[in-house]
């Protein structure tokens, strides 16, 4: 049976967590060549319901689209992290956005304040997505920084693609702080 990393990016409506979704899947599956299916679900509201991309990653052919058991969860908000933790696998990897998930029960996460770093490095946060992809690249081996620098380039409208890529530069190194502070004093990392 193929080895799958089952990857579920999570908040609300109007955050661009269905293009981010759609940006992973394209970065694994277009420019890393790996098998991908990548599914979605959102609620009725257009903005502040619920919205969830879930993208399964294989180096073979993926019998079953939808994840099941997470590698990895994205929280973007503190109803997405209630509603999903209970899918992440024990060893998985927690990241949230801390500007809006403040109440986490579980100690090996990565608070990352993704909507923030947007507002006060741009003045926006709808690229708040685009920094946690940058984060994502940094955090996960199973998706290339490079495929996954290129699918945002690729997708991001061509007028906003310098401060799309900037964004992306922002949750890189937002991601690199986030890792240095997880370093155990043994010299082992949480990942």
């Amino acid at each position: 049976m193929a080895q799958q990393y089952e990857i579920r990016l999570a908040g609300l409506g109007g955050q661009g967590i269905i293009l981010a979704g759609i940006i992973l899947a394209e970065a694994a599956g277009i420019y890393d060549g790996k098998f991908v299916a990548q599914t979605q679900a959102y609620g009725a509201a257009a903005r502040g319901g619920f919205s969830r991309s879930d993208v399964v990653i294989s180096d073979e052919e993926i019998h079953y689209p939808k994840a099941q058991m997470l590698d990895l969860l994205l929280a973007m908000s503190q109803d997405a992290y209630d509603d999903n933790l209970k899918h992440l696998k024990p060893n998985g990897i927690l990241i949230v956005d801390a500007t809006y998930v403040s109440q986490v029960a579980d100690t090996q996460v990565y608070a990352i304040p993704f909507s923030r770093i947007a507002r006060e490095r741009f003045g926006r946060e709808n690229v708040a997505n685009i920094i946690a992809l940058g984060s994502l690249s940094q955090l996960t081996s199973h998706v290339s920084e490079q495929a996954l620098e290129q699918a945002v380039m690729k997708r991001v409208p061509k007028a906003h693609r310098e401060m799309n890529r900037q964004a992306f530069e922002a949750g890189k190194g937002a991601a690199r702080a986030a890792l240095r502070l997880s370093v155990r004093p043994g010299g082992d990392e949480d990942i």
